[in-house]
Formats: C-alpha cells, sequence, structure tokens
C-alpha cells in the first residue's frame, strides 16, 4: 500500500505514477481473440459447440443450448423470500431511475418555415453477457438489461457460459424479473462473436454490454463498430475522500469493498488527518481475516492500495479530477460543496452514509461504469446506450428560397457541382 503526503517534496512524481499506472492484465490476447472470432464467423455454430466443450467443459449438443424463460420463472419463485424482495426492490428502483432518463423528441420550425428535430428509438435487439461461476452477480443483470427494456428493446438476448452446467439460480431469477427474452449457455469471446455476427441458432444484435474477463472485453473491443458496445472496462476502482469525523471501520469496509473483487482493483483515500489514516489501516487488517474475499482484498490493498494525506480537504478536487475514478465517495460534513468541484468521476457518493455498496446493487443509478480514467470522457451505462437519435429536415419552397442560395455557394466552394445542383434546381 502507497502512503503520500501532499506536502513531500516528491509527491506530484509518486501520484503521477498512480494516476498512470497500469492495472490490467499483462497477458497479450489480442491475437487469441481475433483468432476466435474469426473461427466463429466461419464456423458458426460449430465453432461455439467446439469452444464451449473446450473451455466450460459442457457439450452443447447433448445438454443443450438454451435456457427457457419456464426455468428463469421456476429460479424466481425458488429463492429465499428475502433474496426475492430485495432483488424485486433493486428492479424496481433501478427501473424507476433510468425511466427518468429516457430522451424527449424535438420537433420545431423555424421563423422561416424549416421544420427540424430529432427522433429517438431504441435499438432492435441488444445483447447482454453474463459471466459464469465466481463473477456470477444477479445485480449485474439488472444493471444491465432493465435499462434495454426502458429503452424499448424487442429482443433482449443474454449469453453465459455454464461450466460443467453449473447454473447460477439467483441469475436466472434476475433474468426473469428484467425480461430477459431468450438465454444461450455460451461465453467467453465465442459468445460476443456470436451475438454480433450471428450464427444458425443465434441471431445478431445490435448493442452488447455486459461485464466480463479480459477475452471478452477484448472482444467487444474488435467488434466495435459492427455493433455498439457499453464500453471497455478494466478493474474496479474506488476513490474515498474522508475526514476525521468518520468510523474508521466504515471506511475501512468501503475501501475493501472495491478489493475483494479482483487483485488488480484499486482503492484509494484521501484525508486530511494522519491519526485518522493509521485508524483505517488498522481497521482494513482487523476487516481483511474475517471476509471470505480475504486473499483477493488483500492483494489488491497491498500492490494497489494508496492513501493520501492532504494539509485540507478543500484541495482533493484537482486531484480527484486526475484520477478520475469509477467510484467516488465524498465522506465528509458538507459533500455537496466538494461534489460542485469535481469534474471526473464515473458516479459519486454523498455524504457518510452513501457506501458504494448501497449502488452496487440497488441505490438506482447504474453500476456500469468508466475505469482506468475513462470518466474523462465516458459515463455510466444508460437508456441511451440501447438508442439512437435520428434527426429529421423538412424545407418548404419559401424556406428553400432563403437557404438555397447560400447553401449552393457553399457547394460551390467545396468543388460538389452535384450538391449544389441539387439545391438550385429546387429554387424558384
Amino acid at each position: 500500500m502507497t502512503r503520500l503526503n501532499a506536502a513531500d517534496a516528491g509527491f506530484e512524481a509518486v501520484f503521477a505514477h498512480l494516476v498512470d499506472a497500469r492495472r490490467e492484465a499483462d497477458a497479450d490476447v489480442a491475437s487469441d481473440v481475433a483468432g476466435i472470432l474469426s473461427r466463429v464467423r466461419a464456423e458458426g455454430d460449430a465453432a461455439l459447440t467446439d469452444l464451449t466443450l473446450q473451455f466450460d467443459r459442457f457439450d452443447l449438443d447433448a445438454q443443450g443450448w438454451e435456457i427457457s424463460r419456464d426455468a428463469c420463472a421456476v429460479a424466481y419463485a425458488g429463492l429465499m423470500p428475502d433474496l426475492r424482495a430485495a432483488l424485486d426492490l433493486a428492479a424496481d428502483r433501478i427501473r424507476t431511475y433510468h425511466a427518468k432518463q429516457r430522451p424527449i423528441d424535438s420537433d420545431w420550425t423555424d421563423a422561416g418555415g424549416t421544420r427540424m428535430g430529432a427522433r429517438w428509438t431504441a435499438v432492435e435487439a441488444a445483447g447482454l453477457y453474463v459471466p459464469g461461476g465466481r463473477a456470477a452477480y444477479p445485480s449485474s443483470v439488472l444493471m444491465n438489461a432493465l435499462p434495454a427494456k426502458v429503452a424499448g428493446v424487442e429482443r433482449l438476448a443474454m449469453v453465459t457460459p455454464t461450466p460443467n452446467g453449473a447454473i447460477n439460480q439467483a441469475v436466472l431469477a434476475a433474468a426473469h424479473i428484467a425480461g430477459v427474452d431468450e438465454i444461450w449457455r455460451v461465453g467467453g469471446a465465442q459468445a460476443v462473436g456470436a451475438l454480433a455476427y450471428g450464427t444458425a441458432r443465434i441471431a445478431p444484435v445490435d448493442v452488447i454490454v455486459g461485464p466480463g474477463n479480459a477475452w471478452v472485453a477484448e472482444a467487444k473491443r474488435q467488434l466495435y463498430g459492427r455493433v455498439g458496445i457499453d464500453m471497455v472496462a478494466g478493474p474496479s476502482e474506488i476513490l474515498v475522500v474522508a475526514d476525521s469525523d468518520n468510523e474508521p471501520a466504515w471506511i475501512a469496509a468501503d475501501l475493501l469493498s472495491q478489493a475483494e473483487h479482483d487483485p488488480t482493483s484499486q482503492s484509494i483515500l484521501i484525508t486530511d488527518n494522519a491519526a485518522f489514516a493509521d485508524a483505517v489501516v488498522a481497521a482494513i487488517e482487523a476487516l481483511l481475516p474475517r471476509l471470505s474475499t480475504q486473499c483477493s482484498a488483500r492483494e489488491s490493498w497491498n500492490r494497489h492500495g494508496a492513501i493520501i494525506l492532504l494539509k485540507s480537504l478543500s484541495d482533493a478536487p484537482p486531484l480527484i479530477d486526475r484520477l478520475a475514478p469509477e467510484h467516488l465517495e465524498l465522506a465528509v460534513a458538507d459533500p455537496d460543496a466538494l461534489f460542485a468541484r469535481v469534474r471526473h468521476a464515473g458516479s459519486v457518493f454523498l455524504g457518510r452514509y452513501t457506501p458504494e455498496a448501497i449502488g452496487d446493487y440497488l441505490g438506482g443509478p447504474n453500476h456500469v461504469l468508466p475505469t482506468g480514467r475513462r470518466a474523462r470522457f465516458a459515463s455510466g451505462l444508460s437508456v441511451t446506450d440501447f438508442m439512437k437519435r435520428t434527426s429529421f429536415l423538412a424545407v418548404t419552397p419559401e424556406s428553400m428560397a432563403a437557404l438555397g442560395p447560400a447553401a449552393a455557394t457553399l457547394a460551390d466552394a467545396e468543388g460538389l457541382p452535384a450538391h449544389a445542383a441539387s439545391v438550385r434546381a429546387r429554387l424558384l
């Protein structure tokens, strides 16, 4: 774990290294993914069968390609009542929040009589990747599927690996709640390729979303342009800005909530009190042995964790913007004052009683967020990721008379005579 003090002479160099450090996996998977995608495009279902048997030890032809909607309904009915109620509450809150994101069409006529505007429509089909095994989270199904349904996507296809035939019942229940239309038992880069190219069994989609490992992320990156994607996500990260009036154990748990995801995750604390920082470190060491995720959390904290000591937390916003964190907690007395000065963050959690974990599950805002400083130019998943805007224009004879000569002049200036001719032909 790195400790920095903004008052030290070498602070800038160490902080710059912290900002620029890569935490993605070192393995170069691009060529492997390209080969897999090439096979899926050429061989279709045969490639999926072979690769699924190889990687997941599951025979699609013998054991079944799909999980039915009836099976999802059964999984939902079979949940423990408290888990079912929690998923229902989460879905209601996520659905309500995203419904308020739906953009409004525009349609207006200017003073010269030219009508113009824009119409928003949903994509026809979207694909949702859901990891299998350790990283199979029903909350991610809700966060990815519900915005698509709110947007009006007609067909939502989910792909998920089922290693050795294992199926996560909570994931199926979440798919039932969210209204997923079809579920295919394939995973990895080959599943992403199937959604993008289509096969005899799996029809292609327009947008692919959802978390995955390095191979899944690389497949999405390589296929962007053929399909839309949510983002190429990296390791999870959290930045907590906390004063000494916080309970150290609370902040320790907040930091470890991201560290436990993966050894490459990153947790950073910014504070203005050295004694409080020491208390948080002690609380982390006390909590770690009690976590079933201790190995991942400890490696993440030891390798990538950091504590930054400032003279005043009013100096934090410039550092926050340089880090552009996925998750930002402002655990201070007046979080809005700091929030007003922050430009780059994926999602912000305001006040001492707003842990990032609430946002992971049922706060309402989406938990699919830009990582790796991408919050400088990217946003979290939203309804508009499943929609596109079509502009329209209607020119009358009268407005053509006003606009046409200037348009023809510009066409002449650009050396495009057919453009100019198409306008002048309509001038009276």
